[in-house]
């Protein structure tokens, strides 16, 4: 009997390990994953899982966040641990990523010569502050940031939106919310077995190659970008997916505004970044004043047929950029003093819109307004970016003088509220040469003519300068600064980011940009009461859960010996 008790309880385990196997097996068939949270925290995007999953070669992410982190930058870490184990799920063996300090030898030197590779290589610091309780301090530098290898390319990521008009803890949980679109337009654009092809617009004084460098080279990443202009040649633009117009100072002939409209007609986008007003710096920085006068570049008729006008003014904004200005007597030696530079807005995006969703403030200078035309009603139109509600409106013909630094904004007088600095069109537009005579513009072979365009957009921006980076002449060449950095506060703006994401949004990636659309809760502590309830929820959490399950030992105990003690 005890012989046949013990196999029926091998049986049973024996059954138990074979069910538990068949179970196994079964599911290992089927791949699911389950997400919990409100806001689907750990779901990536279709799109994101097919781009993974058709990768054909290995890539390797390093990401440089690592070391000693204040508690935010440590969430950041996860976070970014968290999105690459979920892309590894799809990607299996070709996406691998390590995490690096890059402060781990102890040698400051050795540690300086780590800081200059990795800015050279593209990655931007950025400064932690930490506070002990006796209320000392301490700064340190940390890289949140990734270089993405594929096939021998490398890519640098910045992962912080460091806008300067947000908190550390907004910057960091809006940087989170981007964590899955930053990596995969990176991956997405190294990976590309073709590439479409953009075109800056040359012949009418734009912005050089060294005025717009450091966008040029980010938009190589995804783009084969060109330069060359249009010589009245109709088509020449077919093959392009997107033309940009950077600042032009020259009026354009009807010849190459005919070109730029049948473009359009064929549903070709165009980036407009238009200066009606021009102002001269170097009279500014020399005499101290200048006058802002109009410009004259007979594009005003085609961009009012589209449903947008650029008015000749100059917009000031109590919300502005800062400036160095030299507060000494003359005969001094010099004594640059920070000051707001009401010509300067500091310029506001709609959250809602993927293309500027989580984007930094954007840096302008001496930029106009634009009024969309109400009699394009079947033209969508999008305000993309503004000014402040203390806004002024000067008209040009204007005087331009740093004196107006030495005098306070009267608020009354900044009364104009949010004006359009940007403004995204879409639909079916209608040819600005509809109804006028052709034959001096058309060449001698026959080219088909379109009164109207096929669905498409394009992106007018009031202010040439949002695409213009910095440059300085060095011993070694011309040395061109990262578009929106500004040399004097070293701050970062958005403009760069801006204006990719509309690219993207123009040339029909609408996939990559709504990833942009994430949105992950912000829930954060209060900290007046971490201060004066945190000791008794410190207790709470780890005094009373093994309280509990020793009282409830002991009352087990007690009832175990009252319920079978002998009578």
């Amino acid at each position: 009997m005890k012989n046949t008790g013990s196999n029926k309880h091998y049986l049973k385990l024996l059954f138990s390990l074979a069910l538990v196997l068949l179970a196994a097996f079964i599911l290992n068939a089927f791949f699911f994953r389950l997400d919990l949270t409100s806001e689907k925290r750990y779901t990536i995007s279709d799109f994101s899982k097919e781009s993974l999953m058709n990768l054909k070669d290995i890539v390797y992410v390093k990401v440089y966040l690592e070391g000693d982190l204040n508690i935010p930058f440590r969430k950041m870490k996860q976070s970014i641990q968290e999105t690459l184990d979920e892309f590894k799920v799809y990607a299996e063996d070709n996406l691998q990523y390590e995490f690096v300090n890059p402060f781990g030898d102890e040698d400051p030197a050795i540690q300086e010569d780590v800081i200059n590779e990795l800015f050279n290589r593209g990655l931007q610091p950025t400064n932690i502050y930490s506070s002990d309780r006796e209320g000392g301090s301490a700064e340190k530098i940390v890289f949140p940031g990734a270089i993405i290898n594929y096939r021998g390319v490398e890519v640098p990521l910045n992962l912080l939106n460091n806008n300067p008009g947000a908190g550390a803890e907004e910057n960091i949980n809006n940087s989170v919310q981007a964590l899955e679109f930053e990596f995969i337009r990176i991956i997405n654009s190294l990976s590309a077995e073709s590439t479409e092809k953009i075109a800056f617009i040359e012949g009418h004084g734009e912005l050089d190659e060294y005025q717009v460098g450091d966008l040029t080279r980010e938009l190589a990443w995804y783009f084969q970008v060109d330069r060359g202009k249009i010589n009245g040649q109709p088509g020449i633009l077919d093959d392009y997916k997107a033309v940009i117009i950077a600042k032009p100072v020259e009026p354009f002939n009807e010849q190459d505004k005919f070109v730029l409209d049948q473009y359009i007609m064929k549903g070709g986008k165009v980036l407009w970044f238009i200066d009606m007003v021009s102002v001269s710096l170097d009279s500014l920085n020399e005499e101290g004043f200048t006058i802002a006068l109009i410009n004259q570049l007979n594009i005003e008729d085609l961009l009012f047929r589209y449903g947008v006008r650029i008015n000749p003014v100059l917009l000031q904004d109590i919300q502005c950029n800062i400036i160095p200005v030299n507060m000494a007597l003359p005969g001094n030696n010099p004594n640059f003093q920070p000051a707001p530079w009401l010509y300067y807005p500091l310029l506001s995006a709609p959250y809602a819109h993927p293309v500027t969703r989580n984007l930094n403030m954007i840096k302008s200078e001496f930029v106009t307004d634009i009024d969309t035309i109400g009699s394009r009603k079947e033209i969508r139109k999008t305000v993309m970016l503004s000014t402040s509600v203390y806004t002024k409106r000067v008209n040009a013909p204007a005087m331009v003088s740093l004196k107006e630094i030495e005098t306070s904004p009267v608020p009354d007088q900044f009364n104009e509220h949010s004006r359009p600095v940007a403004v995204m069109l879409e639909g079916s537009f209608e040819s600005a040469f509809r109804n006028r005579m052709l034959e001096d513009l058309l060449p001698a072979e026959v080219y088909e003519y379109n009164e109207f365009s096929a669905p498409t957009a394009m992106l007018v921006v009031s202010d040439g300068d949002i695409i213009r980076n910095d440059v300085r002449i060095t011993a070694q060449g011309k040395e061109v600064f990262p578009l929106g950095l500004d040399r004097y506060t070293q701050v970062t703006f958005g403009n760069k980011e801006f204006i990719i994401n509309a690219v993207h949004f123009l040339t029909g990636h609408e996939d990559l940009i709504n990833l942009r659309s994430r949105e992950l809760t912000l829930r954060m502590l209060d900290k007046s009461k971490i201060s004066e309830e945190g000791l008794f929820w410190v207790l709470f959490n780890t005094v009373l859960p093994p309280a509990i399950i020793i009282l409830a030992g002991l009352l087990y105990a007690w009832y175990r010996k009252h319920r079978f003690t002998t009578r």
